[in-house]
């Protein structure tokens, strides 16, 4: 019997919780932004807790902004007030500029700019998508929250740290340095030309998926620290002890001269390599 109240207790609860998020108002905002920035320098993003980021690297000498927000509050006056207070914000030195996420998230922003903003905004759900257009030659940092991320077409350093995400990074030269703490990463380096430095990539509960090209030159690890297994499709590579042997919880091994180090470890989850096929 006591089971029996427990059960119709939670579903009562999950019931609540439905309406008052069926209550709930939407509104889409958009703001955006555009100016100068020289090739070789920093970009730094921080998003929201919630949201999407996409990197996307041109010819053009500029930065290009553009945030989707996605608001929701028990009235109009109160999307309003919260539309007032959530975009991002930036900071622009000399070949470095920071790109700042606010929202209700962040009370020590929000008070700066409305010291009466009501308590019970606070909690209201906000997203915010990014699409980043950026010189090709840039330096890329990115602090993340929940959601998706594609970066493509740059040619510098990339430093990662993702809460959670289902991300997409296409590699042309530099270096990465990404963390992810759940979800799925697809990394591809496309060519054996590719002018990297390093790679160390990590997922701590998930999967990262692979993709190497024919004739990379590099030494690569590979490991499973707790739960999983790795599955290696990539026929270039050689045990880097003649006689070690890979297994589905590490590998050490040369590909070609084995000029680059590459690293990619996943705590609880599944680590795929596969050959890099350019028709797909």
């Amino acid at each position: 019997m006591k089971t029996k109240h427990l059960a119709i207790a939670a579903l009562l609860l999950a019931l609540f919780a439905t309406a008052a998020d069926a209550q709930l108002l939407k509104r889409t905002i958009y703001k955006n932004d555009r100016f100068d920035f020289g090739v070789g320098g920093t970009i730094e993003i921080t998003g929201a807790p919630m949201g999407s980021i996409r990197i996307e690297g041109w010819s053009n000498r500029e930065v290009e902004i553009e945030a989707e927000i996605e608001i929701q509050a028990p009235t109009e006056a109160d999307l309003d007030r919260i539309g007032k207070v959530t975009g991002f914000v930036l900071q622009e030195t000399l070949g470095r500029t920071g790109i700042t996420s606010v929202g209700p998230h962040d009370k020590k922003a929000i008070r700066k700019v409305d010291k009466k903003f009501p308590k019970a905004l606070y909690t209201m759900p906000v997203r915010i998508n990014y699409v980043v257009r950026v010189p090709k030659y840039s330096d890329i940092l990115i602090n993340g929250g929940k959601g998706e991320l594609n970066i493509s077409g740059i040619d510098g350093m990339l430093r990662v740290n993702y809460i959670e995400a289902e991300a997409k990074i296409d590699l042309v030269g530099g270096g990465i340095q990404a963390t992810l703490g759940a979800g799925t990463l697809d990394i591809t380096i496309p060519s054996r030309s590719w002018r990297g430095r390093f790679a160390d990539v990590s997922v701590a509960s998930g999967t990262i998926d692979l993709k190497l090209p024919a004739g990379l030159n590099a030494q690569f690890d590979g490991s499973i620290l707790r739960t999983g297994r790795i599955e290696n499709g990539y026929e270039g590579f050689k045990p880097r002890n003649r006689n070690a042997q890979f297994t589905e919880r590490s590998i050490a091994a040369t590909a070609g001269t084995g000029t680059i180090p590459l690293k990619f470890t996943v705590g609880d989850g599944t680590l795929t390599i596969k050959q890099f096929d350019p028709s797909r």
